[in-house]
């Protein structure tokens, strides 16, 4: 505007633009925020973590390996890291070191674990565990092992006592179902003990 001619009127037209303000309705933020959970909840239900190797309809890594053919060995050490995952590892801790505070003793390097076939073992799961015991020199005495035989059958039993012998370091053979049918054959009404274990022959 010429300050000259203070009172000349700016044709609208003529006026430079203004950026506007105005507020986005609320209707849009709530559709965006219920959007983005949705993505979410879509995201990690279907991205498989988004590990390249997991693949639809499979939403873990896991789960990709069960489907695919397997040697039976390994079908049988995946179903006894399931059970292991689920129902021991609150005790003997993922890592197989057991508690020694709670007295539950390792089953890494345990000379009970790596025995000679596996009917002894294989007692103890499906029967319990109670008194005192000696793994790797160390003695464990107080703590009682819940009895298994009703929650498990010999095919899922002899899947976990065949994987927690081929972890953390342990080398032993897998466990067949027939030992364990067996040993559940020579039913007992109570716990087993480390005194009366050692009296059975190996088999």
């Amino acid at each position: 505007m010429n300050p000259d001619e203070p009172n000349k009127v700016v044709d609208q037209k003529d006026a430079e633009p203004v950026a506007g303000r105005s507020t986005v309705p609320i209707w849009l933020i709530i559709a965006f925020g219920l959007l983005f959970y949705w993505s979410q909840l879509f995201l990690a239900e279907n991205a498989g973590g988004f590990n390249k190797e997991v693949y639809s309809p499979y939403p873990s890594l896991e789960e990709v390996a069960l489907a695919n053919p397997q040697d039976p060995g390994a079908k049988l050490r995946a179903e006894g890291m399931r059970i292991f995952s689920t129902t021991c590892a609150a005790c003997h801790q993922a890592s197989g070191l057991g508690n020694p505070g709670n007295n539950v003793p390792p089953l890494a390097g345990s000379e009970w674990v790596l025995a000679e076939g596996g009917n002894r073992i294989a007692r103890v799961v499906l029967y319990g565990l109670t008194g005192p015991i000696s793994v790797k020199g160390q003695e464990f005495n107080g703590g009682t092992m819940l009895p298994w035989r009703d929650t498990y059958s010999d095919e899922q039993i002899a899947a976990v006592l065949t994987y927690i012998r081929s972890q953390w370091g342990n080398t032993g053979g897998p466990i067949e179902p027939p030992v364990v049918k067996a040993a559940r054959a020579e039913a007992r009404p109570s716990y087993e003990t480390a005194d009366e274990l050692l009296k059975l022959p190996v088999k």
